[in-house]
């Protein structure tokens, strides 16, 4: 597999809303960015989803890291690739080096929804 792709991990600062709660925020000046290298970014899926409200369609990648790398990302952050913001879709694997305590490799869905 070749692990030549790079994306930009986006993730959210903090706030405070009116009601004291620390919420998420996504605005320019609050994010944090981090380019990340050594990626294998496939596709994975397409659904179109057609209900009364809108014509959805959500497309998919697969994002691989290469083997001895566990880049910082989680579940609740951002990846810009290929021009597009994509979502983290799920909880980032983590796998497990045979016999050490360490990661070998991380693997985790993005995805974007248009419609």
């Amino acid at each position: 597999m070749m692990f030549n792709q790079s994306a930009v991990r986006v993730r959210a600062g903090e706030r405070t809303d009116r009601g004291g709660n620390t919420v998420a925020d996504w605005s320019p000046g609050a994010v944090t960015r981090l380019t990340v290298d050594l990626l294998n970014i496939q596709p994975s899926i397409q659904q179109e989803t057609v209900d009364e409200q809108r014509d959805a369609v959500v497309t998919g990648w697969h994002v691989q890291s290469a083997e001895g790398t566990n880049p910082d990302i989680t579940a609740v952050d951002r990846i810009e690739w290929d021009g597009m913001t994509l979502e983290v879709d799920g909880e980032v694997a983590r796998w497990p080096e045979l016999f050490a305590d360490e990661v070998h490799h991380i693997e985790f869905e993005v995805k974007r929804v248009t419609g």
